[in-house]
């Protein structure tokens, strides 16, 4: 099946992990017939709650896993709503997921550069974009921005420093922002990501095609912060990442 066209699924649970605090990770058999390119995400129902509320049983998650893995994941932050407090403590062994959806994928050009700009669970399409470049070889030059409030928050950040050590092609920039609040060492950056942070580690901003991922305060203001500095709207692609 083309990766552009969406089905309906019932996935079986394989496991769950923690993934940062309050962050969980939920991993599930992939069917031999779902296809998808990395960026996608699925629409995930949970089948016969034993709670409920205003919210409803239905969210849409970025796809983590790579299309070359045996499984499909997704991650999300437990906040207190019905669904997440169903994920956490009594997660399905089945679930319904339509899918593959979207279109935030990364571009085909090898010359063009991306410059990935996460905020917190926004990590979540370029952490299969990553994988599946590294696995597939590609040359593309990847740059990952990637703001969390402290270390504890941070989705993946040792699987992204692993790829990094792998990858000659990629490039990670972690920063944490309220280091104050955190029981964790930290040599990093931590101011917001700003443009004197893309300028010391881009060549050219405007060479990359951008990706942006996260709440949608922090996806309005990366995309601001491009077009204040004459990047060209149409090298800016953006996923807002609401309520998670």
């Amino acid at each position: 099946m083309p990766a552009n066209v969406s089905a309906t699924y019932m996935l079986t649970l394989r496991h769950r992990e923690p993934v940062a605090e309050d962050t969980m990770a939920f991993y599930f058999e992939k069917p031999n017939e779902f296809q998808f390119t990395p960026g996608q995400y699925m629409d995930v129902t949970l089948p016969n709650p034993p709670e409920t509320d205003m919210e409803g049983n239905i969210r849409s998650f970025s796809i983590i896993s790579a299309p070359f893995e045996d499984h499909l994941a997704f991650a999300t932050r437990l906040r207190d709503t019905a669904f997440k407090r169903v994920l956490k403590s009594a997660p399905p062994k089945q679930v319904k997921v339509e899918g593959p959806m979207g279109s935030f994928t990364l571009h085909k050009n090898p010359l063009k550069p991306a410059a990935f700009l996460a905020g917190g669970i926004g990590i979540t399409p370029f952490f299969s974009m990553l994988r599946q470049a590294a696995h597939d070889k590609l040359t593309h030059k990847l740059y990952l921005f990637y703001s969390n409030r402290r270390p504890e928050d941070a989705a993946f950040l040792d699987d992204l420093r692993q790829l990094e050590e792998t990858n000659q092609h990629f490039q990670l920039v972690p920063t944490m922002t309220e280091m104050a609040k955190s029981q964790r060492p930290w040599k990093g950056q931590t101011s917001l990501i700003n443009r004197q942070m893309l300028s010391e580690y881009l060549p050219d901003l405007h060479g990359p095609i951008y990706y942006i991922a996260g709440p949608p305060g922090m996806v309005v203001a990366m995309r601001q912060m491009l077009v204040d500095a004459t990047v060209d709207e149409d090298d800016i692609r953006s996923e807002e990442f609401s309520g998670y």
